[in-house]
């Protein structure tokens, strides 16, 4: 099987603004970085993200977390925390990128499912969704969310351009007793057997840079963003 150019982004922890600015640029760059990323994140203080149509203030009232932050992507409120963050960039002429939202939220959960599954732990697909509380994205579950136990422990929300597709996901690690270092290696070692990836360490350049920073100050740090509707 031919081998699949993958970039990997070990990109360590970033204020809440940074890191849903980075995504962002990552999304806008797709096209001219033509290989998928892979990217994985962690936040310098414990912090909320939400999605891009949610009510500002339904979920101030929902979490005691702050800073809150408008995600780029859909989705629920996610608890940073003590999560797992990570994000993965399609350009468009990548096969993910031609695939349904329900197909590709699918795929990425079965992809973690997979590297739980090298690292002796046994989860499972969600059926069917059920909900408990409405706009939290960790408080019952949607269909192809991941469970263990019964309980969702990855959820993800995604945005589709012209410029590629961008996965904002999350894994909850409470009491699974796994490390993260070693999930993060069978992510690789799942993709380099299954997708035929061929990984590629990963550093912005100067461009992708300058776009996060600026996005980062003029939009997510920006009350009048968070909070537009």
């Amino acid at each position: 099987m031919q081998s699949h150019s993958f970039y990997l982004l070990q990109s360590g922890s970033g204020d809440y603004a940074f890191n849903m600015a980075l995504d962002e640029a990552l999304l806008h760059a797709a096209a001219r970085l033509g290989a998928p990323i892979l990217r994985f994140y962690g936040w310098t203080q414990p912090a909320a993200s939400f999605g891009y149509f949610q009510k500002y203030a339904e979920i101030e009232r929902i979490t005691p977390l702050r800073p809150l932050v408008r995600r780029p992507t859909g989705g629920g409120l996610v608890p940073h925390d003590a999560d797992w963050t990570y994000s993965l960039v399609f350009p468009p002429n990548d096969g993910w990128y031609s695939l349904s939202a329900t197909n590709s939220y699918r795929r990425v959960h079965e992809w973690i499912r997979a590297a739980f599954a090298m690292l002796n732990l046994t989860a499972a697909l969600a059926p069917a969704c059920r909900k408990t509380l409405p706009g939290q994205c960790f408080q019952g579950h949607e269909r192809f969310d991941l469970l263990w136990r019964g309980r969702k422990i990855a959820g993800a929300a995604q945005r589709r351009t012209r410029d590629g597709l961008l996965i904002q996901g999350s894994v909850q690690p409470a009491g699974l007793g796994v490390a993260r270092t070693d999930w993060e290696k069978a992510m690789c070692d799942v993709a380099r057997e299954g997708q035929s990836a061929d990984w590629t360490a990963f550093q912005p350049d100067a461009s992708l840079a300058q776009r996060a920073l600026q996005l980062s100050r003029q939009k997510y740090s920006q009350a009048d963003y968070n909070q537009k509707r």
